[in-house]
């Protein structure tokens, strides 16, 4: 026995072993979410901005893309679908880890089948975000644009299955709402048309007020469950570092405090949405401190970098700027780094952060 431990083929199983489970340590898998007895989830479905679109901006023209290499290296195949990550994104983990399915196509993927409509789709886009001017600017769809798809899915599957099936699976889905970065870094602080009438405390609230809107009319189609995502602290990406944070790329500190704003209003109005609406399981899914923390402490998570991308530099990299020509700057291995490009967390982040927010939240939706 002593002979086999110290053999070349035991002592290589044994740094194997060892390898892997620190893998597993930096970079635990989205454990598998119990649902309470006789308790099912048919579908998922997602609404938001590019942090859950999987590729419905595809066909659009804008320059809200990805679905180009480097975009999808670690993905399935090493397929560029329009996710703006190197892999997947929260709502891939989320249908996974409550048994749906392992990824959570786009409304608009051309391939879907009936079995992908049944069990849920993203009908997010890319630059959208509560305040309609950022889906105008970008060219994307707005929020209620995708609700409108949305119905347009309804009056499909209700073709397919019946009213009452139909019924069944809008109520009992989960629904995933994930927007808000964009209004503040793409539209309050790059154009004056919202600074000059909000101040940071109002745009807040506006925020706030659009994202109540818009959880009422899913409410109103259907949905009970619903997870909405806070805004992260945007003045933290590696783009916005580099735009407004100095010679030293500091965070900027002014669409922290918007966001952080933003989030108190918005959790506020889902709590009393909640306790004001029949059978409504509104849940905050708070992001902003999780994401911070690992910001502010890389190396406690796993991860090397934190203020810059693995795409091409990290530091302005987002989009059709992070493309095949970026390839001898990009990183050879994402899970050293928070983010993939100058706006976007990479997988192993994504996979870190939904983990913990269904360790944290996922009890509320029962």
């Amino acid at each position: 026995m002593s002979s086999f431990l110290h053999s070349p083929t035991a002592s290589s199983l044994a740094m194997t072993m060892t390898f892997v489970a620190l893998c597993l340590l930096q970079f635990p898998l989205v454990a598998p979410f119990k649902l309470p007895h006789n308790m099912t989830v048919p579908a998922v479905f997602a609404f938001g901005d590019s942090i859950i679109d999987p590729g419905n901006n595809n066909g659009l023209v804008t320059v809200a893309k990805s679905n180009f290499h480097p975009y999808g290296r670690d993905f399935y195949g090493g397929v560029a679908t329009g996710r703006f990550s190197n892999g997947r994104v929260p709502s891939d983990f989320l249908a996974e880890a409550i048994g749906v399915k392992d990824t959570l196509p786009a409304y608009l993927d051309p391939n879907l089948n009936t079995r992908d409509l049944l069990t849920g789709v993203s009908f997010a886009s890319g630059a959208a975000g509560y305040d309609p001017l950022s889906a105008q600017l970008a060219l994307v769809f707005s929020m209620s644009d995708q609700l409108n798809l949305f119905r347009e899915y309804m009056r499909k599957i209700r073709a397919e299955v019946g009213d009452e099936r139909a019924r069944t699976i809008i109520s009992e889905s989960l629904y995933l709402v994930c927007t808000g970065s964009n209004d503040i870094t793409n539209t309050y602080f790059s154009i004056p048309v919202r600074s000059s009438v909000y101040d940071i405390p109002s745009y807040a609230g506006f925020i706030a007020k659009l994202a109540s809107e818009f959880i009422q009319e899913l409410y109103g189609i259907g949905a009970r469950r619903i997870g909405v995502l806070s805004l992260p602290p945007a003045g933290c990406l590696p783009s916005q570092r580099t735009i407004k944070g100095g010679t030293n790329r500091d965070c900027f500190a002014p669409a922290n405090r918007l966001a952080s704003l933003a989030n108190t209003k918005i959790q506020s109005e889902i709590r009393s949405l909640r306790s004001n609406l029949p059978d409504a399981k509104m849940v905050f899914l708070d992001i902003y401190y999780p994401l911070m923390n690992i910001i502010q402490h890389p190396a406690r998570y796993g991860f090397t970098y934190a203020n810059v991308g693995c795409c091409g530099t990290g530091k302005i990299e987002v989009s059709v700027l992070c493309n095949d020509f970026d390839d001898p700057r990009t990183c050879k291995d994402a899970k050293e780094y928070v983010f993939w490009d100058s706006y976007h967390p990479t997988e192993a982040t994504y996979r870190l952060l939904v983990s913990r927010l269904l360790d944290k939240y996922g009890h509320e939706f029962y």
